[in-house]
């Protein structure tokens, strides 16, 4: 599975945007504490874009694939306006961040081909009412026949662990001390 997602062009595109962004902030002057946090943030931006696709490409609900995008486009337009952070707080190289918002061009030009790939057949139903495929009201009571495709193989998926391990788990052998709380 890793090698697949390692190979889809919207996971090279974060990657190389991850890379150009990590020596970008390389540049960045260590005593300049509004740039460091500037740095931080476009870090975490690069790596929760690549987890994100992880995350949608390893399920099949169109509701999850679609909160993974919805996570995947908001990091990718902080990363966007970051420029003008760059500038603002005085960082002298930052010109070349310019390469980066034209990666994030071509980035989501591939996002928009990958999102129109996810099959809205394939969902359950939103409670929230944000992530319903288009047509889905927010009260609509779903039938089993529209569940089958729960039944399917997930495409080989291999979650790194075998379902049999847990054949004959008992989970009120568990000795979890409860905490208090609420």
């Amino acid at each position: 599975m890793r090698k697949k997602l390692e190979e889809m062009p919207l996971y090279r595109k974060a990657e190389e945007i991850r890379q150009t962004v990590r020596t970008i902030c390389d540049l960045i002057p260590e005593e300049n504490n509004y740039l460091q946090e500037t740095k931080m943030h476009m870090l975490e931006n690069t790596l929760v874009m690549q987890a994100k696709i992880a995350g949608a490409y390893s399920v099949n609900l169109w509701d999850l694939k679609m909160e993974n995008a919805a996570i995947i486009r908001k990091c990718a337009r902080e990363l966007l306006v970051s420029y003008h952070s760059l500038t603002a707080f005085g960082f002298d190289e930052a010109d070349y961040y310019l390469i980066v918002r034209k990666q994030l061009e071509e980035f989501r030009l591939l996002f928009r081909e990958w999102v129109a790939s996810f099959d809205p057949k394939k969902f359950i139903v939103d409670e929230w009412g944000l992530f319903n495929p288009p047509g889905i009201p927010q009260d609509y009571v779903q039938s089993d026949a529209e569940l089958d495709f729960l039944d399917e193989d997930d495409d080989g998926l291999d979650f790194g662990f075998d379902p049999g391990d847990f054949e004959g788990y008992d989970s009120s052998d568990d000795n979890f001390e409860d905490e208090g709380g609420d």
